[in-house]
């Protein structure tokens, strides 16, 4: 007993330490002060023990945080779901068509993918979230999606509070002042309302909050509109790229093909359920899905297995002409390369002057590619990934005898 009690403590410990990072902090720190303050502003224009309206203004400001803070915490802490370490489908045939994760050393289960930042194959991987320092997958997209809709709702509620004290508040003072000037006005007419001492620096809290309140009503409801695009699709945004991925392979090499994304119900109603359940309990148990007529569980890691062997071969080899240290905004590759660093969590990889890298995607600036050791592709050795300078690398033509990549994939065929 006493050991299970210190294991959970110990996962309890594990799992606060999600807040120790800027995206939570960050994230936490906006709701503290726009609710903070909505509630203050709501005291100076709508007091809530004066009538009904105030009370209920009030209780729903209270129970918009109290939902925000729920489904954000559930979304942080509940995760995603991993699939179980070692994993390997029931029959032993199928699984040539799945991929082979050398870290979890397992296979990777239909709709799962391996997070860097988690170092897990996350069930139905959706994308890893800064914001709530987890990934965004099978067990947690209801919680998110609804704390990305929530969120907004709240703003444009805190919003409106915001507004409306700083309107009153100022109107009531001009209105003093005036009815000052006015001796011969009776005291009855010229006496204004109680006035809760609203100075210069609760103005600008105020109109600071309001700048917050706007901005994550305007940024976070596009997120909200995005999620619930692909979820009424029944699709994450991993999938999407996928299948537009896919789209592009078959128009590349021309082939008499078409690719259906397998678990799209054609309903969106049946989509819908497949994630927001009354019980709050996704269907399925995260490994396998239901699939549309004329496809089956694979149709979809069968497409992965194309794209990946299609990656290598449009893959374009560098050689790297110029050290890069792996600074995420080096100041020394000009001021462009350091202007449209990538937009991401993903790693940078840091290169030596006469080394190779097979560069997958890129930017204008910007490369994406796996650097070639000399057993880097031999015998499952993990890889080194990520973005590096274009103006640090130039193309190589290579021999695909010679080449230590094309050994390596011939060798694991």
């Amino acid at each position: 007993m006493g050991t299970f009690c210190s294991v959970i403590k110990f996962e309890n410990l594990q799992e606060l330490k999600r807040l120790c990072h800027w995206g939570p902090i960050i994230a936490l720190g906006v709701i503290a002060i726009c609710s903070t303050m909505a509630m203050i502003d709501s005291v100076l224009w709508y007091w809530p023990l004066h009538k009904t309206g105030g009370s209920m203004n009030f209780i729903m400001l209270i129970n918009w945080t109290v939902m925000i803070l729920y489904n954000y915490f559930n979304a942080m802490f509940m995760g995603p779901g991993f699939v179980p370490l070692g994993w390997k489908p029931e029959n032993s045939q199928d699984s040539m068509y799945l991929q082979y994760c050398k870290v979890c050393q397992a296979y990777k289960a239909p709709r799962s993918h391996h997070c860097r930042k988690c170092n897990r194959c996350v069930m139905k991987m959706d994308h890893h979230c800064p914001w709530i320092n987890n990934c965004c997958g099978y067990q947690n997209h209801a919680s998110f999606t609804l704390f990305l809709l929530l969120a907004p709702l709240g703003c444009i509620h805190a919003a409106f509070i915001f507004v409306m004290t700083m309107y009153t508040q100022l109107y009531n003072r001009l209105s003093f002042g005036w009815n000052t000037v006015k001796i011969d006005m009776s005291a009855a007419r010229r006496d204004p309302l109680p006035i809760v001492p609203f100075g210069l620096a609760a103005f600008a809290a105020t109109l600071f909050a309001l700048g917050l309140a706007l901005g994550t009503t305007i940024a976070v409801g596009m997120l909200f509109f995005i999620q619930i695009k692909i979820i009424l699709r029944n699709k994450t945004s991993i999938e999407s790229w996928i299948e537009e991925k896919a789209k592009d392979r078959i128009q590349y090499y021309q082939l008499d093909e078409v690719f259906v994304f397998p678990y799209d119900m054609e309903s969106r109603w049946k989509n819908f359920k497949q994630v927001f359940t009354w019980s709050g309990v996704p269907e399925g148990d995260g490994l396998e899905w239901p699939v549309r007529e004329g496809c089956h569980q694979y149709s979809l890691t069968v497409e992965q297995l194309k794209q990946k062997a299609d990656k290598r071969v449009r893959s374009v080899r560098y050689k790297v002409i110029e050290d890069y240290s792996g600074a995420c905004c080096p100041l020394n590759k000009g001021v462009k390369t350091f202007f449209t660093s990538p937009c991401t969590e993903e790693p940078r990889i840091r290169l030596q002057k006469g080394e190779f890298i097979l560069a997958t995607r890129g930017l204008r600036y910007w490369l994406y590619g796996d650097k070639i050791l000399d057993d880097s592709f031999i015998e499952g050795a993990s890889r080194t990934r990520g973005w590096f300078p274009r103006n640090c690398v130039e193309k190589y033509p290579y021999d695909a005898e010679t080449d230590p990549a094309q050994k390596g994939e011939k060798k694991n065929r």
